[in-house]
């Protein structure tokens, strides 16, 4: 039997908290990223879209090691960092939450992409047309119609955030209660054979990441898709 009195739920914690605050940053930036992708006929479009999607196909340690180096103190953003905080941003949770950032991002980018793509430009057309402002449209008519795919891109990021190894380890270390978070917790239970803990967290993560996923796709069925 599992004694839970011995199970430190720090790292569980701390994930859930990298997770959120990774997900508000990416539906800030991540947003109009999508929108342009969605409407622009512009010849970087495709590189941009490259760019975005490399997370996908770059092996976190290579991602997590210039990721390091740029924020480390004689990096080219830790050096800034350091200049006006005076403190590092290599190894603290704001260096994970910029490292998760950018890791996730396609996962958040790509299901606003399409569902601004499905909206199309037509409903904004008539809403122009009725004297809102393109930021009135945007919030009010694109927005709504393009509820799944926020809701796709929203529940993605976090679990996806939850499950990052490679990068956080690479940037953020192993220091509890700063970078240590749930995969690297589970890492170390195996190192020190400490099976039945890495289980417990392990099946954990499983069934939240099942229960959200499973979450997603019952909300999307039932609402409506809308496209122009």
């Amino acid at each position: 039997m599992v004694d839970f009195t011995d199970l430190n739920l720090g790292p569980l914690w701390l994930s859930l908290q990298l997770a959120g605050v990774t997900v508000l940053v990416l539906l800030i930036i991540g947003t109009p990223i999508a929108w342009w992708l969605a409407h622009t006929r512009s010849f970087f479009k495709t590189a941009v879209e490259a760019i975005v999607a490399l997370p996908i196909v770059l092996p976190p340690t290579v991602l997590g090691f210039y990721l390091l180096v740029a924020l480390g103190p004689q990096g080219l953003v830790g050096a800034v960092w350091h200049q006006f905080t005076g403190s590092a941003l290599s190894f603290t949770f704001s260096g994970l939450v910029i490292a998760s950032t950018l890791y996730s991002m396609p996962f958040v980018v790509q299901p606003l992409q399409g569902a601004f793509e499905a909206v199309g430009k037509r409903p904004l057309e008539v809403a122009w047309s009725l004297g809102a402002s393109p930021f009135d449209a945007f919030l009010t008519v694109a927005s709504p119609m393009a509820v799944r795919g926020y809701l796709t891109a929203i529940v993605l990021g976090f679990a996806h955030t939850l499950g990052e190894f490679g990068v956080v380890l690479m940037v953020g270390g192993n220091i509890p209660g700063k970078t240590k978070v749930i995969s690297i917790a589970i890492y170390d239970h195996v190192e020190t054979l400490e099976y039945t803990q890495a289980h417990v967290l392990s099946a954990g993560l499983l069934v939240f990441s099942f229960i959200v996923l499973l979450i997603v796709y019952t909300l999307n069925r039932r609402l409506p898709l809308q496209v122009s």
